[in-house]
């Protein structure tokens, strides 16, 4: 395998920083992945790929997406909660990329939540 040059190295960083981007900063909305084993075993990689090829295709700059552990209803993975700023975060169960594409469509830039893949809405607090 060829030795990277610096050339390679920035080129790298180029063509990852709009993903980046996507992570960092302030923005209007945040998504969240579900990422712990169960997750991934019921196909939360290829949900995460339908959103951020969703964000791409619709050239969304203010969206933070990012990934957590398990979020306790294993039996529902894959899942992600979509936080509107202003609005109460919701929680998505039994997601595909097709149902992520339609979230990241209806409920991210429409407001309008899935009501057909949404769990519940709120925050989650003891007190």
């Amino acid at each position: 395998m060829p030795r990277l040059t610096i050339d390679d190295l920035k080129r790298m960083r180029d063509a990852a920083a709009p993903t980046i981007a996507l992570r960092t900063g302030t923005a209007r909305a945040k998504v969240t992945v579900h990422m712990g084993t169960c997750g991934i075993a019921a196909g939360a990689r290829e949900v995460m790929a339908a959103i951020l090829r969703e964000i791409e295709v619709q050239q969304i700059t203010d969206v933070i997406v990012t990934t957590s552990g398990c979020a306790g209803w294993c039996s529902r993975e894959p899942m992600a909660t979509v936080e509107v700023r202003g609005q109460s975060p919701v929680k998505y169960i039994n997601l595909t990329p097709e149902k992520m594409a339609m979230v990241v469509r209806q409920h991210v830039l429409g407001g309008e939540i899935v009501k057909e893949s949404a769990l519940a809405a709120g925050c989650e607090t003891t007190g």
